[in-house]
């Protein structure tokens, strides 16, 4: 995707996004304490360690973003890289973000199945081969559905943006995102 955004991505990106905390990667050493908790928070998540805290936030972030009709929205996090992560971050956290917001839970919708290669293209502009996931869904439930995305972080936002374009492809209507944290590099 070099320097352009393809227009749908775009389209995904441009939709309402809420994240709780800001994530500073490791190698930005100069933050505070808050900082340092927040980004143990997502470490904690990752690892399936803090679903309860970060289910309560977004069950809050979605009653007051769509109250009522939070009945009628299915709730779809951005798989993990590998099945064994997707279930450890997802699965009791999507079954209680769902209890909580009164949301319909879409994680048994869609699976992680397997690798494939890939070539990357990391910071520095060089391409490199990395296994990355193959992701199946189940078409007929989310075609027709009202879907609010999870992604635990959110840097450029094109993981988000390319999986509610999938979902989009399917059928749905993805009304936006919520993030557990944005990635910043620069302390304020």
């Amino acid at each position: 995707m070099a320097k352009t955004i393809d227009i749908e991505l775009q389209k995904q990106l441009d939709k309402p996004q809420t994240w709780f905390c800001k994530y500073f990667p490791v190698r930005i050493r100069n933050v505070g304490e808050r900082e340092k908790a927040d980004r143990q928070l997502v470490f904690d998540f990752k690892d399936g360690r803090a679903y309860e805290e970060v289910a309560r936030r977004t069950a809050a972030a979605m009653t007051e973003r769509y109250g009522a009709s939070c009945a009628d929205i299915v709730f779809s996090p951005v798989p993990a890289s590998t099945r064994e992560k997707n279930e450890v971050r997802y699965k009791a956290f999507c079954q209680r973000v769902c209890e909580l917001a009164g949301a319909i839970n879409g994680y048994e919708h869609v699976s992680v199945s397997g690798e494939r290669l890939s070539i990357h293209e990391n910071r520095k502009a060089e391409k490199e081969i990395r296994k990355v996931n193959i992701v199946e869904f189940d078409s007929a439930f989310f075609n027709g559905k009202s879907v609010v995305v999870f992604d635990d972080v959110i840097s450029k936002g094109l993981s988000y943006a390319t999986y509610a374009h999938q979902l989009e492809s399917l059928g749905a209507n993805v009304l936006g995102g919520l993030f557990l944290a944005r990635t910043h590099y620069k302390v304020n």
